[in-house]
């Protein structure tokens, strides 16, 4: 009996320290976890290797997924778009780089929603032993300390953490969210404005300020003291 309690004892010390050591979520407005890695498109040294870029970081569980598969087909179709916006994507997943090419093979002789196959131009990374994960505070232990959580990452040009979700491994992520969220996040930073629930890139912003020289602006308005306005065309 007092075997057991020591062992008890010990094991709860054991998963305390643990819990003590395990790097929390990269902060918004923190510096973004630096990291190396192999991938599909070669070594990676993040965030050296992307120079002002923005980053987006998605991780995955596995290769082969069926959400995660979809996910890749959309963000395909749409990278383009986010080369555009001076946006690099990072695929993060935990199996090995050889598997990788073998998902990405497959990916792109799919026909989805009647698009024609595409070649993925972004790096698929490998993360095996979850260095990756842990920098990110990805490894939920609590939980389980082996399953990959499904994080995004969105990351500036001075790699500095600008958003951050977490999404389920049953629920797929909103990839033209994502790149609304992305617009918002350049135009607030470009402008000094703010952008209002539900906007949408040509929508109007919110000023953070309503001095009695900016609502002589003629493309400002107010709602109330609290929500002042400005025309979007003249940004």
């Amino acid at each position: 009996m007092i075997k057991l309690k020591i062992t008890f004892v010990m094991l709860t010390l054991c998963a305390f320290t643990y819990a003590q050591d395990v790097p929390g979520i990269p902060l918004l407005g923190e510096e973004a976890p630096k990291f190396k890695a192999e991938s599909t498109n070669g070594p990676i040294n993040f965030p050296k290797d992307f120079g002002s870029n923005w980053k987006l970081i998605l991780s995955h569980p596995k290769d082969f997924t069926p959400v995660c598969s979809s996910e890749i087909l959309e963000l395909a179709s749409m990278q383009e778009d986010f080369k555009d916006l001076n946006v690099d994507i990072i695929l993060i997943s935990a199996d090995p780089l050889y598997q990788h090419f073998n998902w990405k093979e497959r990916i792109e002789q799919i026909t989805y929603k009647n698009r024609e196959p595409v070649k993925i131009n972004f790096a698929l990374v490998e993360d095996e032993k979850m260095r990756i994960a842990y920098k990110y505070g990805m490894l939920h232990y609590r939980v389980s300390t082996s399953e990959y959580v499904r994080g995004v990452f969105i990351i500036d040009s001075d790699n500095i953490v600008r958003l951050v979700q977490f999404y389920p491994m049953q629920i797929g992520r909103n990839m033209v969210e994502i790149k609304r969220a992305v617009i918002a996040l350049q135009t607030s930073e470009k402008h000094g404005v703010l952008t209002p629930a539900n906007w949408q890139p040509g929508d109007d912003v919110l000023l953070p300020w309503h001095d009695k020289e900016v609502l002589s602006d003629p493309d400002v308005y107010q709602l109330d003291f609290f929500l002042t306005f400005k025309k979007s065309e003249i940004l």
